[in-house]
C-alpha cells in the first residue's frame, strides 16, 4: 500500500510542481496544497486525468489563533486543571471586538500561523481507481475571503460552498445561488469564524409590548471557553503523584514514589463469588 500511496504522489509532484504533496503513513492520506490561482485549473485536471469523479466533501477552515492555548492542561491533586486566562478566539463580549495576541502555552515555543488565515478544503473520491484525496487552498485576501466556485466541474458542490459562505464568510466566485444555507437571512456575522463570539452577537427574544419577536445585542449571557481538544496518556499514576504532593496522602492508585511502598489496596483484588453462584 506504501508503495502505491508513493507512487501516486510522485505523479501529483510531476503534474502539478508548484503544488505541496502531503504524504501521512502508515495510513495512506494524500493531500494537495494549491495556490488560489491554480485552484480551477487543478480541480478539472484531477476530474479530468486522475479520475476524481466524485467531490465527497467540501468546507472551510479558519487558522486564527492557530498554536495558541489558554488552557493549562498539567496534572495536579485535582486532575486535570482547567484555569483559563486572557481572552482568546471567540471569548469576548459582544462589541468588543478581538484582541490582537492570543497567549501562548507556558514553555512552549512559539508556533508560527500560517501566512493566510481563510482555506477551502476539499474531499475527492476516484471509484474507478479506488483512490482518495484532500485539497486544500488558501484564500489569499483575509477580509474578505473568495474562492472560485467549482460547481462548474463538481456540481455537488453546490450547497458545500453555501455552507461554507454562511459558517465562514468565504465567497466562490461564480456560485449559480451562493445564500445563506444554514443560518437565518438576517443572521450577524458567520458562527464558525474563530473570532466570531461564543455568546452569539444578538438574542432572540419575544416582546409580549410589539407582541412579536426581536433581536437585541447580548447581554445576558457570559462569555463562553470552548474546551479544546486534548490527546492525554493515562494520567493515574501522575494524579496519584499530585495527591502526594499537594495533599500528603498515599491514594493507593499506583506507585507515586517508587522508593516508597504502596500502602493503599491491591489495584484488582480477587472477586469475591456470590451466594448461590456455581463454584
Amino acid at each position: 500500500m506504501a508503495m502505491a500511496v508513493e507512487g501516486f504522489a510522485e505523479q501529483l509532484r510531476a503534474r502539478f510542481p508548484q503544488a505541496t504533496v502531503e504524504v501521512a503513513l502508515p495510513r495512506g492520506e494524500v493531500g494537495l496544497v494549491l495556490d488560489a490561482g491554480d485552484w480551477l485549473e487543478a480541480c478539472r485536471a484531477l476530474r479530468d486525468e486522475f479520475g476524481f469523479e466524485q467531490l465527497i466533501d467540501l468546507c472551510g477552515l479558519d487558522m486564527l489563533g492557530y498554536g495558541t492555548d489558554e488552557w493549562d492542561t498539567d496534572v495536579s491533586s485535582e486532575g486535570f486543571s482547567r484555569g483559563v486566562e486572557g481572552k482568546g478566539p471567540g471569548r469576548f463580549r459582544y462589541g468588543e471586538g478581538t484582541s490582537a495576541q492570543f497567549p501562548q502555552p507556558q514553555g512552549e515555543a512559539p508556533v508560527e500561523p500560517p501566512a493566510r488565515r481563510f482555506a477551502v478544503v476539499v474531499q475527492l473520491m476516484s471509484v474507478r481507481h479506488n483512490r482518495r484525496l484532500r485539497l486544500k487552498a488558501f484564500a489569499p485576501d483575509d477580509a474578505l475571503p473568495a474562492m472560485p466556485s467549482v460547481t462548474g466541474i463538481w456540481p455537488v458542490a453546490d450547497w458545500f460552498e453555501r455552507e461554507a459562505f454562511d459558517l465562514f464568510g468565504i465567497v466562490f466566485a461564480g456560485h449559480p445561488d451562493l445564500r445563506r444555507i444554514l443560518t437565518d437571512y438576517g443572521f450577524v456575522g458567520h458562527p464558525f469564524r474563530k473570532d466570531f463570539p461564543l455568546i452569539g452577537n444578538v438574542e432572540v427574544r419575544y416582546d409580549p409590548e410589539r407582541k412579536r419577536v426581536v433581536y437585541e445585542p447580548v447581554t445576558s449571557v457570559e462569555p463562553r471557553v470552548n474546551v479544546p481538544r486534548v490527546i492525554r496518556d493515562d494520567a493515574r499514576y501522575a494524579t496519584a503523584a499530585g495527591e502526594d504532593r499537594d495533599l500528603k496522602v498515599d491514594s493507593g492508585i499506583g506507585p507515586a514514589d517508587p522508593a516508597k511502598p504502596t500502602t493503599g489496596p491491591t489495584p484488582n483484588p480477587a472477586p469475591v463469588p456470590r451466594k448461590g453462584a456455581a463454584q
